[in-house]
């Protein structure tokens, strides 16, 4: 019988930091330090990708980098962007601890899943010394996985499928049709298609819908849903095989995933 034997989770915005604003405020203040303006949709545009590689595509931006030159009176350098990423760590590192909690439902649904045989692997665009702070003060909140990897040490981050396949080694997963990737990010699905495993998204909480949990609470109902259905539309545009509201859903869509399994090999 066909099964889900893994399910590989996100970090920010996925399992903790409801909204993932620990890094949005860090790369729009780092950002600020050198006298530029990046905007938090910006910043959620480019989420997933590892931070070093998050700061370039910024920079890349053609306001961004015409504010440099005018500025600076040149273009911008690796040294530019090095120095950027120190702040941003700097900023991040700081409050890494105060973003750590886990998302409602997210304690009792892992509990859930490992109740049903499943492994817990995890992937995350944070570094291996950022991951030193959060996995620790997660764990102490009651959410803990069986393996994190970062691409520390990799040949690339997201949307590239290598941390994944890193997970299934580490965790013993032979087949990448008994593997699901759950995140909150557009890398977050790409990472999944890209590594031919099931990809599946997460609107509340997520980096892509960017809201706290009181502007989720308090905002009109059909306000709300409509946003929650743009982001549903651009997970599926990425290529999501699933998009769910929170992971509450997550143990029935597993179930359903598998029965879809073995139908399909009748």
């Amino acid at each position: 019988m066909k099964k889900i034997e893994c399910v590989i989770l996100d970090w920010a915005g996925t399992a903790v930091d409801y909204g993932c604003f620990a890094p949005v405020s860090a790369f729009i203040e780092s950002f600020r330090t050198l006298g530029l303006e990046v905007s938090a949709a910006e910043t959620r545009a480019h989420m997933g990708l590892t931070k070093i590689e998050e700061i370039r595509a910024l920079f890349r931006i053609d306001h961004v980098s015409q504010a440099f030159r005018e500025k600076y009176g040149r273009n911008y350098n690796e040294n530019d962007i090095q120095a950027c990423y120190a702040e941003f760590q700097r900023l991040l590192f700081s409050t890494l601890r105060n973003y750590s909690g886990p998302i409602a439902h997210v304690v009792e649904t892992i509990d859930t899943l490992r109740g049903m045989g499943i492994l817990i692997g995890s992937t995350t665009g944070y570094t291996q010394e950022m991951m030193d702070i959060v996995i620790p003060s997660a764990a102490e909140q009651g959410y803990k996985v069986d393996n994190c990897v970062t691409s520390d040490n990799l040949p690339a981050g997201r949307p590239y499928p290598y941390m994944i396949y890193k997970n299934m080694c580490d965790l013993a997963i032979p087949s990448r049709f008994s593997v699901l990737k759950y995140g909150d990010t557009i890398s977050d699905i790409k990472e999944g298609v890209n590594a031919g495993v099931w990809s599946v998204g997460v609107i509340l909480g997520s980096n892509e819908l960017g809201l706290t949990e009181e502007e989720v609470r308090n905002m009109p109902e059909e306000e709300l849903k409509a946003r929650m259905l743009e982001v549903r539309y651009r997970m599926y545009a990425a290529g999501a095989h699933y998009v769910v509201d929170s992971i509450k859903e997550l143990p029935a869509l597993i179930e359903a995933i598998n029965t879809r399994m073995n139908n399909e090999t009748l």
